[in-house]
């Protein structure tokens, strides 16, 4: 880790170093979210029946996609340790070697979810007018899940040597390449014939591949603390085992998030085609929403983590606790103006078709407001998982989707004069109560104890083994 990056952690006021931090890590991910929110922006042009089949398709590809995902927070982890202990052969050997994990899982997770594509949207409830655009999107895109997570581990590598903006800078011009090409591949132009939907999917996957193209080349060809060579990616059989094993965990908790969002689809479903299109917008939004809270979460995570390991607690818990009373204060202000520019905010996605803007604005107004108490929660598990109380997030994560809001909105929904807005408001009710439960699991257990120098040292143990086998060679 470099000076400058620790005295910033140790040592600036508190919140000047929460927003140094939080800012690019805050334009890095609003980049990596454009992909998804430029395909809603002009698939919207083609009307309801396409925003839904897209709406459909992505909590299908999303679960995918979080399974694979979740061990790159463990071995993008791995490799910055490598980096900071100075120990050129086993960044090589790590970031070699989690590139071939990644190619291998996403060619089986890709190639599971193109087969089982019909089916999933046949459990859905998925009506004729839309399977066939749903179908076509979603066999794309898990395609290009090979492009997703090559380049995610590409970013993880750079970031675990402290090159933020060379990843930054490559998503930057394929997302704008991406904005361009869409509307050419969706209404078709000279050569190119109209595909609609489908075609926004192979759009973003063109563009992805481009970015990852780009990122394999720099790691390939790059003389800064990374020298990677073909015969690097030969397998290391004991090595992935352990790997595999160890990002295990995080994987599930990544996954129960994704899973939670393809149940709560089929019971939107259940309400037709036009409440599906719906949650669809809102979801497109949400993602732009959320990226604040996000930002601060990963920042206060890193801070806290940062904090804890050089024995400053106290510290720890007040950039805790002041990133939290930022988070909640933030989100709340987003969640007032969104209140009251729901119609115009849709209207960007949706211009010319009334009830979607109608419906949608419902959800949103019914939303808005519990913003605040969601960004308070995402500090909160962000705090606790640097803290080394995995379990604590995980069951939070449980305690939120599964205990709380799924049957909630169920019941709501279903055994109520509510109808679908009982989906909608299961929302904010979620978001306020978990809130609290977090908030006085915060004030009441105290969270220090358990740091992750002690899974630190799990994890070396871990993986002692392989690097005296690697050194003995």
């Amino acid at each position: 880790m470099e000076n400058k990056n620790l005295r910033m952690a140790l040592e600036w006021p508190i919140i000047k170093s929460i927003f140094t931090l939080a800012i690019p890590i805050l334009l890095a991910n609003l980049l990596q979210s454009a992909y998804q929110l430029t395909d809603a922006f002009w698939v919207g042009r083609l009307g309801w029946s396409a925003v839904a089949a897209v709406s459909v398709s992505f909590p299908i590809t999303f679960l995918m996609i979080s399974l694979g995902t979740g061990f790159a927070v463990v071995w993008s982890t791995l490799i910055s340790q490598y980096v900071g202990a100075k120990n050129q052969k086993m960044v090589n050997h790590v970031a070699a070697q989690t590139l071939l994990m990644v190619v291998v899982v996403s060619l089986v997770l890709g190639s599971i979810g193109y087969i089982i594509a019909p089916l999933l949207l046949n459990l859905m409830w998925v009506v004729p007018t839309v399977f066939s655009d749903a179908l076509s999107f979603m066999r794309v895109s898990f395609i290009g899940i090979i492009f997703v997570f090559t380049f995610v581990m590409f970013q993880s590598i750079m970031r675990g040597m402290w090159q933020v903006k060379i990843p930054m800078y490559i998503v930057l011009w394929t997302v704008c390449f991406n904005f361009v090409l869409d509307p050419f591949f969706i209404f078709g132009f000279w050569m190119i014939p109209v595909m609609w939907v489908a075609w926004a999917a192979m759009a973003t996957l063109l563009t992805q591949g481009i970015a990852t193209i780009v990122g394999l080349s720099i790691l390939l060809r790059w003389n800064y603390w990374i020298h990677l060579k073909l015969h690097d990616f030969k397998p290391d059989y004991k090595y992935i085992k352990k790997a595999f094993f160890l990002g295990l965990p995080s994987s599930i908790e990544m996954s129960t998030r994704a899973l939670w969002l393809v149940v709560m689809t089929f019971l939107i479903a259940s309400f037709g085609t036009l409440a599906v299109a719906s949650y669809g917008a809102w979801s497109n939004i949400l993602q732009v929403i959320i990226i604040p809270a996000m930002g601060l979460s990963m920042t206060a995570s890193i801070l806290v983590w940062q904090n804890i390991w050089a024995k400053n607690k106290e510290r720890a818990s007040e950039i805790a606790k002041t990133s939290s009373i930022i988070s909640f204060l933030l989100l709340t202000i987003i969640g007032i103006w969104v209140y009251f520019t729901a119609p115009y905010l849709i209207s960007f996605f949706i211009p010319s078709d009334i009830a979607i803007i109608n419906g949608w604005t419902t959800f949103l107004r019914i939303v808005a407001l519990s913003f605040g108490f969601m960004g308070l929660q995402l500090i909160i598990t962000g705090v606790f998982r640097a803290s080394g109380n995995m379990m604590t997030t995980l069951v939070i994560s449980l305690l939120s989707q599964w205990v709380i809001q799924f049957p909630l909105a169920y019941i709501l929904s279903t055994h109520t004069s509510l109808g679908l807005e009982g989906i909608w408001y299961s929302f904010p009710i979620t978001n306020v109560v978990v809130a609290i439960v977090s908030v006085l699991w915060f004030m009441k257990w105290d969270w220090k104890k358990t740091s992750l120098t002690q899974a630190d040292k799990t994890t070396e143990k871990i993986f002692e083994e392989t690097i005296i086998e690697e050194w003995m060679r």
